[in-house]
């Protein structure tokens, strides 16, 4: 998948995919979503997602409908980090962001 937002390319083939999650649904239940975070060859960061007419990717169809719809959503590296703290990637956070993690 590819997308250009704000002057920037984003393109799923040629950065590198970091970690991934699904929320758990059935791929048919329109809940469902999935998403992949990747980091570009010059350090950017972007979630390329999908998922069913309920979930976060949902597009409008047609009068006060919604259907199942993909997108790139370009992060900043605190933005990423807290996504992998949140799907709980923990190695590949401490890969990415070990420098920045304190001992409790």
């Amino acid at each position: 998948m590819k997308a250009i937002i704000e002057g920037k390319r984003y393109n799923t083939e040629t950065a590198t995919e970091v970690a991934d999650f699904s929320n758990n649904y059935p791929s048919n239940d329109f809940h469902y979503y999935e998403e992949s975070l990747y980091q570009t060859k010059a350090g950017n960061w972007f979630l390329q997602g999908e998922g069913g007419g309920l979930s976060k990717y949902a597009v409008p169809v047609g009068n006060n409908g919604s259907g199942g719809g993909s997108r790139i959503i370009p992060l900043s590296p605190a933005e990423a980090k807290a996504w992998l703290e949140q799907a709980q990637h923990l190695l590949v956070l401490e890969q990415y962001f070990g420098a920045e993690i304190q001992d409790a």
